[in-house]
């Protein structure tokens, strides 16, 4: 059976809009090729870290939400956020039903709130 697991990883902010897409893309496609399946995906941008990382004080957030089977899938994608210089932290965890209804609702507000948002502006 298919695990759910949530991804959020941290790059430096020496980058780029595009590189940081870039990277973003290169996980989902390690995510893609080891069989899982992308379920959600957002890019937070931009914002302040709690404490220096590497003497960096801000860094892009990036989340992915997924699913797939077995260890394997995290234990590579993990080894290839290691390998690469642009992360400055990441972590990954494996989702529960609480959790997963949780995530669900959220992606529905954040649906929502860009809907309205568009709304109030074409009015």
């Amino acid at each position: 059976m298919s695990k759910h697991y949530e991804t959020v990883f941290i790059l430096t902010p020496v980058l780029s809009d595009d590189q940081a897409k870039e990277a973003a893309k290169k996980f989902k496609k390690t995510i893609t090729d080891l069989g899982g399946k992308v379920v959600n995906e957002e890019n937070w941008g931009l914002k302040k870290l709690a404490y220096p990382i590497q003497k960096k004080t801000t860094g892009f957030y990036h989340l992915i939400e997924f699913t797939g089977e077995g260890e394997e899938i995290i234990n590579t994608l993990e080894v290839t956020y290691k390998r690469d210089e642009r992360i400055l932290r990441f972590l990954t965890v494996a989702l529960d039903k609480h959790a997963i209804a949780y995530a669900e609702k959220r992606r529905g507000k954040v649906s929502e709130g860009k809907t309205k948002k568009k709304e109030s502006a074409n009015a």
